[in-house]
Formats: structure tokens, C-alpha cells, sequence
């Protein structure tokens, strides 16, 4: 099983990094207390230790931390990840893989002692998706990604009168799990709500959120395009955040929204308020991994 075998940090850049055996992955910036955190794309380093072992074995005493990497690694081939796979860090964090290996200007001690460094070839450079603790002995996995589709149901908003806010908010929160690969704007018309659902599981997204809708007026019509698409609903999903986001507003009793699976593909409708995306979110995403695999077919892969 792929695990993190070294924890390194280095006060400043340039230097070789110290084996703290734990810290924290902090979203968007990197690994907390080192010099490198926060640099665009290139936030977290790792190396495999298979590849550190290929320096030893010319002779070089060398080990974590040595070749400038944050994480060091067992078991997995990082250098044949595509680029954009996921991998989940203990039991909360989660990188994307933003560069596999770097362009050197300078030489490196390393390489001045061997004539060659893996680093530049083996090493590869993610970004924090989702922050959380990391410690060695922690496993590391490779993550399934999913395609996911955003709709807004807005009349203002279809006409440009409104910006959209909340299917952003759902677009940075469902990072963890994969991409938005479509999205949209609709006026509050059952039947356009209900073909762009449909055009989107066309194209092969394997969830679909949508934002606004949901709520009493006559315009609010989005359960009802939604129950046009599905073939089964999933009733505990609505009820557990309208129970649990009831504690914030009691407003909450009063959304109709629905949750179900058209073919392979899930459907969740969500409020329009950015505030209420996230507050609903929040609840379905203790389960998401499982829902997932599960409605896509997927539950019984070892993504390792």
C-alpha cells in the first residue's frame, strides 16, 4: 500500500529539508513551515524513495529530504501519474498533480556528486485541493476524478441581470472529486431545466448540481425538471440537509429540492444562495466518495 515515509520542510529555498514527520497540507499554499509553500502550481514536492534508492546505489549518501522533496513516498510510481490525478493524504487531505519532474538552471550538490539527480525527472509537484494533517506512516491514494455539471436556475441571471455566485461556490467546493466540465445558466422553465440535464448526461458528467429553484414560488421549478430526468430518487439526501441546515434557518423546511440518479449520473438540487450551497454541501460531503462509486460503478476499483 502506497504510504508517506518522510515529512520534509526547509526554513528557506535552496536548501535540502528536514524530516519533521508531521505537519499540515494547507489549501492553496502548500505544506506549513516550509519556504517553498504558496509557489503557483508547484505548492507540494514528492519523491519516491525507489527513486532515492537509484542515488544510493551509486554510492551517495542520500535520503528524505535530500533532493528538496516534501513528501516522500513508497510503493507508487508518481513519475507515470497524468497529470491532474488526485491523491488523498491521510485521512482528509487531498493534491492534485499539477507537474511531473522540473527544468533545472542550476546544478545541484547531487548532481555535481553523481553526474545525475532523479529529481528533475521522478519528482513531481501537486497543489493542495483540500488541507489536513500529514504525518509519515499515513497512506496515500490515488483518487477516481470525477466530470461534473453546475445548472443555475435564474430568469435574472439567464438574462445577465444577476451575477451568478453560487455555482462557483460548488465548482471550488467539489474540487476535491474532479472537475466542472459543463455548466450553465437557465431561466426558471421546467422544460429548459430539464434539457440541459440531459444534454450534460450526454456528455458524460457523472453528477450534476444545480443552484435556485427550489423554494415556493411559482417560478421555483427545479424539483420538478429534475424529477422529469430521474429514473430513482434518493430521499435521504434532501432529508438530511434540510434536518441539519434547519439549525441555521428555519427557513430550511421550506425547500423542495430533490436528490436522484438519472442512469449513472447523480443529481442534487441545491438552494441559490452561495451561503445555503456551501451550509448543503457540507452535509452531503461525508458521503460523496461513497455515492460516487457507487451510482458511477466504481465502488469495487482499487484506484492504487
Amino acid at each position: 500500500m502506497p504510504e508517506i515515509i518522510a515529512v520534509c520542510t526547509s526554513p528557506e529555498k535552496g536548501q535540502r529539508k528536514n524530516n519533521i514527520g508531521k505537519s499540515l497540507l494547507i489549501k492553496n499554499k502548500g505544506l506549513e513551515g516550509d519556504a517553498h509553500a504558496g509557489f503557483k502550481h508547484r505548492q507540494v514536492s514528492l519523491l519516491a524513495e525507489e527513486s532515492i534508492a537509484k542515488m544510493t546505489a551509486r554510492g551517495l549518501d542520500v535520503g528524505p529530504g535530500d533532493f528538496a522533496e516534501n513528501l516522500t513516498t513508497r510503493g507508487i510510481e508518481l513519475a507515470t501519474l497524468p497529470l491532474g490525478s488526485r491523491l488523498k493524504v491521510g485521512s482528509e487531505a487531498v493534491l492534485r498533480v499539477t507537474q511531473i519532474g522540473k527544468e533545472c538552471h542550476d546544478r545541484c550538490a547531487i548532481y555535481y556528486q553523481a553526474g545525475d539527480c532523479v529529481m528533475p525527472r521522478e519528482g513531481i509537484f501537486a497543489e493542495v485541493l483540500k488541507e489536513g494533517p500529514v504525518k509519515t506512516g499515513d497512506h496515500l491514494d490515488v483518487m477516481s476524478a470525477y466530470r461534473f455539471g453546475v445548472i443555475t436556475s435564474s430568469d435574472k441571471g439567464a438574462i445577465g441581470q444577476r451575477e451568478d455566485k453560487s455555482g462557483p461556490v460548488i465548482k471550488e467546493i467539489l474540487l476535491p472529486w474532479g472537475d466542472v466540465v459543463e455548466k450553465a445558466i437557465v431561466p426558471d422553465e421546467q422544460a429548459e431545466i430539464t434539457a440541459k440535464m440531459k444534454a450534460m448526461i450526454a456528455a458524460g458528467v457523472e453528477a450534476i448540481f444545480t443552484t435556485g429553484g427550489t423554494g415556493l414560488s411559482p417560478r421555483d421549478v427545479t424539483p420538478e425538471a429534475t424529477l422529469a430526468v430521474i429514473d430513482r430518487e434518493i430521499p435521504g439526501i434532501t432529508e438530511a440537509i434540510r434536518r441539519e441546515t434547519a439549525a441555521a434557518t428555519a427557513k430550511a423546511m421550506l425547500s423542495r429540492a430533490v436528490a436522484g440518479i438519472s442512469g449513472s449520473t447523480l443529481i442534487v438540487n441545491l438552494p441559490g444562495s452561495p451561503k445555503a450551497v456551501a451550509e448543503c454541501l457540507a452535509v452531503l460531503v461525508p458521503v460523496l466518495d461513497h455515492a460516487l462509486e457507487t451510482v458511477t460503478g466504481r465502488g469495487g476499483e482499487c484506484a492504487r
